[in-house]
């Protein structure tokens, strides 16, 4: 019997830990269930380690141990921290920042949608239904998430032809940035989710054709707003609802279904990420049938085939992804329902959404 040895580096303690064990959860249910191995490998050791305080050093311990596939951490800035510290390939399932492309990480499989696509489907979504609106305030922290998302916002909003008003604000300053944000048809707020709260409790004060936030994707982060969270718009990488039938592995049923026997409640959005990254490499295993760096990466960018999670594919130039596509959620009646894009909608767009 030979193991194929799976190291995940993910954060276990400290305020990202509930996203990194959900993560960890999510690809021992791979390797535990879901691995179709190729010969030689009959089954999956995986190792979990915690970054902890120091990544890098995290990282370096993990190597020394040799793993045969590696698997990075959830969020933007611990994923960059381990990328830098490693040449191995390693997948990324959790870290959405686009700095982690080519040709700076050629070495970083990515799994997951780039955050500078969160709001391109809201702005096509309200071109769509709403061709009365014309204009978009864009109020964004100046970190590099922020940033990011902003950028893919701004360069959308243009293509649409949408005028596009943008106010930076540092981490913590998002009230006092609030009262700058003038007047439009459309707003967008992207900031961590304490800074997100607090200016929606001002800026929701106010009329708004439509109104998204990075944290409405997400199903806890807004609930403070109670009725104010009604119509509200935001990306999801993943809702289990709106899962496409997959070619590779199983299907969201099972899943959920496994997760909740596991750790007693639905699976968020970084579990089934990992949970992917997990069928994902078995499939360049059994294309490549070797499990160097190099055949790893080959294979990846070679592949093309939907799991749970979404369409699979990597840009040939970018190495970032471009097969999996960015739900839009809009809070109708009290729950996240998927208004775009159109073949995944669960219910047509609400606009004006007050």
């Amino acid at each position: 019997m030979t193991s194929l040895r799976a190291t995940l580096v993910t954060p276990l303690t400290g305020p990202l830990a509930p996203f990194g064990q959900a993560c960890a959860t999510g690809l021992s249910l791979w390797a535990r269930h879901a691995a179709c191995l190729p010969p030689p490998w009959t089954n999956v050791d995986l190792n979990v380690r915690d970054t902890g305080s120091d990544v890098r050093a995290s990282m370096r311990a993990a190597l020394n141990d040799h793993p045969d596939v590696l698997f990075g951490p959830y969020g933007s800035n611990t994923m960059l921290a381990a990328a830098r510290s490693c040449k191995r390939a390693i997948w990324n399932h959790s870290g959405a920042t686009s700095r982690l492309s080519r040709p700076a990480f050629p070495q970083v499989i990515n799994v997951l949608s780039p955050a500078s696509t969160y709001f391109i489907g809201i702005l096509q979504a309200v071109r769509a239904f709403d061709p009365v609106s014309s204009t978009v305030s864009l109020l964004h922290t100046t970190t590099g998430f922020g940033r990011d998302v902003a950028t893919g916002a701004a360069s959308a909003a243009d293509a649409l032809n949408f005028e596009c008003e943008i106010i930076a604000f540092a981490p913590g300053q998002a009230a006092s940035a609030a009262s700058l944000v003038p007047q439009a048809d459309i707003l967008l707020v992207v900031g961590s989710f304490a800074d997100e709260l607090a200016a929606a409790s001002i800026l929701l004060r106010r009329k708004w054709r439509a109104a998204a936030f990075v944290g409405a994707g997400v199903e806890e982060v807004l609930a403070p707003l109670g009725n104010q969270r009604e119509g509200l718009l935001g990306p999801a990488q993943w809702i289990a609802s709106a899962a496409p039938e997959p070619d590779e592995g199983p299907g969201a049923d099972w899943f959920v279904t496994r997760y909740r026997s596991v750790a007693g409640s639905d699976p968020p959005y970084p579990a089934v990420q990992a949970f992917a990254a997990g069928l994902l490499c078995a499939r360049c295993l059994r294309d490549s049938g070797r499990c160097d760096d190099s055949a790893h990466l080959a294979a990846a960018s070679q592949l093309a085939c939907t799991t749970l999670y979404g369409a699979f594919r990597i840009d040939p130039l970018s190495g970032l992804q471009s097969g999996h596509q960015v739900l839009i959620v809009q809070w109708q009646n009290g729950k996240r329902r998927v208004v775009w894009p159109p073949e995944r909608a669960e219910r047509p767009l609400l606009i004006p959404f007050s």
